[in-house]
């Protein structure tokens, strides 16, 4: 719990941590076009004529006329070339800005992802560099690039950008949004201001349509008002400034342990939906809480966990009171709405305990209090044994008690004459602490009724009775009971918050000894090794984690180790990683297992189960153990997450590795046999004018075939190189299969080639030679798999938003499930029908060169007749309402 009077130290550390680094400014639209450059270079010819030096680092302008009118004047550093793939790449020269050193620079598309072979991968990291060098930064960002919210704008977008800015970018720079109407946006596109009119036409119909570019407003602005709101109660913070800053809502609930607790939770949901707000939920624990029944605990820890799943800042705080729990909670995250239940109550028991809602009201000032009915349920047999069990406390205790009031009376008899008989009753109020600080209130007050018959019996006159001869002995018994009462009391609540302070400290040096135990895992076995045993040791349990598989959930770590589980525990666990919720004994679903499962919920959904068990096949935890495992749950699932990551990562580099080595082989291959293969050719050719003969036909016919193959490797490395040369143009669909069809005559001997294609098919922007390379391709692919002697159909179709092109042979067809990895580079699939020589490039090749003119592909089976359609779609955009004269021409 954190003092407001006090200076928060983490936002202190985080803003000196800021001291002598530059400061980062971002220009923060909702989409291109909005004017995030050009307002960066007017904020810069505006420092710079302040006397500021300014440099331009980067920036684009996408031969917009009044952005580049804006770079006159300003210094531009010389970007770094970068030779990748055979061309040269032009990148921000970091190290040129730093020699230079100027006072501020400006950088655009700050989640620009750099050429290969620069120092960091990504743009902001440069920037980063700069910040560290103590250089100020004006960069640019669209809300699309934010990486929270990546998920979001592909939701509604349909598009998903792969160039992301971390949150914390955000979170430590000035934010400047650049803001224009929608219809005003569109109106510019419309104009040609953003892109060239083809593009711009295109962009209308789908990123820029009116109620995306709304959406990415509205995302804009409260993403921005976030980051500043968190900066604001960083600096209030960091200076104990009082008060609730209220700039923007944050909603606080208090939760308990009763049942309608989930009703609040729920309401202040929706009421933070409402007001666009944070929310937090927040148990106080007091002194009450140690009597809790299982049965409350298990409803508090159900609570806790539904606000963490509906997004809520979730935690406990050790207080005396609730309500001043509530009040450090309210002042910790400057909340402007507290949500709270009240319960229906006797008045006689508010009478005696007060009314937490009224203290609330009188003691929070000006913060808005929602009060909501709460029911309390309680059943008659429990109160009476929580009471017994708890509040009464052990024989023994009354017995230790009972022995330090009578070693008292012997040291008040042998004192009895040095000091005056006043005196003697305080040694009565040694047993009196003791036992109120060491057994509870209950304790406190039986000792002082104890002590307060023992200094009557023994000491006042007539000693040996219980009879009071003098009024003032009266009244010194009556004061000693009072002070006893008081003094038990204290000292009880000293004891209650100390145990509440123990606990909690148990608990943090638990979940730091945890969250140490699983940063030192080296790989994903030793990870899941360490959340079984650290929870196994934490809270003395049998513990197993097991991971999704298709053949059910397969057990995957053990403590101590377990060889199988059985049927009604996997189904426990299946159930736990279906559903997102506990199964098993001691929750609601499938309680015949001896096991608990709880899954390991991250972003990208459930990554495990782990499961706990007794070892007497008893309850598998206790009820105060609850919300120490929902904390190790989700610790261990930010663990989980983070290593699944680093091995996506690891995987990813190694397969850009291998892509990277298998390009340079293919070209280098490639290359090393167009040479021999090109003079064998030749050299054939000149044989077969001097002397015709099969022989030299088939030579002729296996080079050229051989010639094929070294082209597919070549074209296969432009393809991943992404080196490919577009040039797009009117071309007739119709002359372009014709074409195809005569360069492949050879490989579809045999088969006789029927062409359909609609003569109303209009002609569309393509790269001619693209388009035949692909051509090809499939038509050389349908000859080599179709039967022999059936033909090979061409067939041409449009749709109402497309146009089919479908290349169909009468041949065994696609092995179910295949129809998408054939397009796979070097796909061959064993086992199958469609084994033949070949390489396995020509439909990755197809794939590759369609997608770089625009172009989708497919694969289905034909069912009539039976055998394999290749389709390459043109989509609307690409295609020519109709050709021109100079087009035909």
């Amino acid at each position: 719990m954190t003092d407001p009077d006090r200076r928060d130290p983490e936002a202190f550390l985080r803003q000196a941590a800021q001291e002598g680094r530059g400061r980062l400014k971002i220009f923060l639209g909702a989409a291109p076009g909005v004017g995030k450059t050009y307002e960066m270079l007017t904020d810069g010819m505006q420092r710079l004529k302040a006397g500021v030096d300014v440099v331009v680092g980067v920036v684009e302008t996408h031969g917009r006329r009044e952005t580049e009118a804006l770079l006159h004047g300003h210094e531009v550093i010389p970007r770094r070339s970068i030779d990748h793939a055979g061309r040269q790449l032009h990148e921000m020269d970091i190290d040129a800005i730093l020699a230079r050193r100027p006072r501020l620079v400006l950088v655009d598309e700050l989640a620009h992802s750099n050429a290969p072979g620069s120092r960091h991968p990504k743009r902001y990291q440069d920037v980063e560099e700069l910040l560290d060098a103590g250089i100020d930064v004006y960069s640019t960002v669209n809300i699309q690039h934010v990486e929270s919210l990546n998920d979001v704008v592909a939701s509604f977008t349909r598009v998903r950008v792969r160039e992301t800015v971390p949150d914390a970018i955000l979170e430590m720079a000035e934010i400047e949004v650049v803001d224009i109407p929608p219809d005003e946006l569109i109106e510019r596109l419309k104009e040609g201001k953003v892109y060239i009119p083809a593009e711009a036409s295109r962009a209308l119909n789908h990123f820029f349509s009116k109620s995306n570019l709304t959406a990415l407003r509205e995302l804009a602005l409260r993403r921005a008002a976030q980051a500043v709101d968190a900066q604001m109660l960083d600096y209030v913070r960091a200076h104990a400034l009082a008060g609730s800053f209220a700039a923007g809502e944050r909603v606080l609930v208090a939760i308990s342990e009763a049942p309608g607790a989930q009703g609040l939770v729920r309401a202040a949901k929706r009421l933070a939906d409402a007001l666009k707000a944070r929310w937090s939920a927040i148990h106080i624990e007091t002194q009450r809480s140690l009597a809790l029944t299982p049965q409350e605990r298990a409803q508090l820890a159900d609570t806790m966990a539904l606000a963490s799943r509906l997004g809520a800042t979730t935690g406990t705080i050790a207080a005396p009171t609730v309500v001043e729990g509530l009040r450090h909670a309210a002042a910790d995250v400057r909340a402007t709405q507290i949500v709270i239940g009240k319960s229906s109550r006797p008045w006689w028991f508010e009478l005696r305990h007060g009314s937490v809602v009224d203290r609330l009201v009188r003691d929070v000032g000006d913060i808005a209090i929602h009060v909501l009915p709460v029911e309390v349920k309680a059943t008659p047999r429990q109160i009476p044994a929580r009471r017994n069990a708890r509040h009464w406390g052990r024989p023994l205790d009354y017995l230790w008690s009972t022995l330090m009031i009578a070693a008292m009376t012997a040291v008040g008899r042998l004192l009895l004459e040095v000091i005056e008989l006043g005196n003697i009753a305080l040694l009565y109020l040694v047993p009196v602490l003791f036992a109120a600080a060491s057994f509870g209130l209950r304790a406190g007050l039986f000792a002082g009724a104890v002590s307060s018959l023992a200094y009557n019996f023994f000491f006042l006159p007539p000693t040996g009775t219980l009879t009071v001869s003098n009024p003032e002995n009266v009244i010194s018994i009556l004061v000693f009971l009072g002070v006893a009462i008081v003094t038990g009391q204290f000292g009880a609540r000293v004891r209650a918050q100390a145990d509440l302070a123990q606990s909690s400290a148990r608990q943090n040096a638990a979940l730091a000894g945890f969250s140490r135990g699983l940063t030192a895992s080296a790989s994903r076995e030793e990870l899941m090794q360490a959340i079984c045993g650290e929870v196994a040791r934490l809270l003395s349990v049998r513990t197993v984690l097991l991971l999704p598989s298709r053949d059910g959930p397969q057990l995957a770590a053990a403590v101590p180790p377990e060889d199988r589980l059985g049927q009604i525990e996997k189904a426990a666990a299946q159930w736990a990683m279906d559903n997102d919720q506990p199964a098993g004994r001691g929750s609601s679903t499938l309680t015949a297992s001896d096991w608990l499962f709880h899954p390991l919920r991250t972003t990208r959904g459930v990554l495990a189960v782990l499961g706990l068990a007794n070892e007497d096949a008893g309850e598998p935890l206790r009820s105060d153990q609850l919300p120490l495992l929902m904390s190790l749950l989700d610790q261990a699932s930010i663990a989980f997450d983070r290593m699944a990551l680093e091995e996506e990562m690891l995987d990813a580099r190694q397969i850009r590795e291998r892509d990277r080595l298998r390009a340079a082989l293919l070209s280098s291959v490639s290359h090393d046999l167009r040479t021999p293969l090109t003079t064998i050719l030749s050299a054939v050719h000149e044989l077969k004018r001097e002397q015709p003969s099969d022989l030299l036909d088939s030579i002729d016919m296996e080079a050229q075939r051989l010639n094929r193959f070294v082209a597919n490797l070549l074209d296969m490395a432009r393809v991943e190189a992404g080196a490919l040369p577009l040039k797009a143009e009117p071309t007739d669909l119709f002359d372009a299969v014709a074409s195809a069809v005569h360069d492949t005559r050879r490989s579809l001997a045999g088969h006789e080639v029927l062409v359909d294609i609609s003569p109303d098919i209009p002609f569309v922007q393509v790269d001619p030679t693209l388009l035949h390379h692909c051509l090809i391709n499939l038509l050389d692919n349908a000859g080599r798999y179709a039967d022999p002697g059936t033909p090979v159909r061409v067939r041409g179709r449009r749709s109402p938003d497309a146009i089919l092109l479908s290349v169909i042979d009468e041949g065994p067809g696609i092995p179910p499930g295949m129809e998408e990895r054939l397009f796979e580079t070097f796909a061959r699939f064993e086992g199958s029908d469609r084994i033949k020589h070949g390489t396995g490039l020509g439909l990755a090749i197809v794939k590759g060169f369609a997608e770089a003119m625009g172009l989708t592909v497919s694969a289905a089976n034909n069912a009539d007749p039976r055998g394999a359609c290749f389709t390459i779609t043109v989509p609307q955009n690409l295609i020519l309402s109709a050709p021109t004269a100079e087009d035909i021409a």
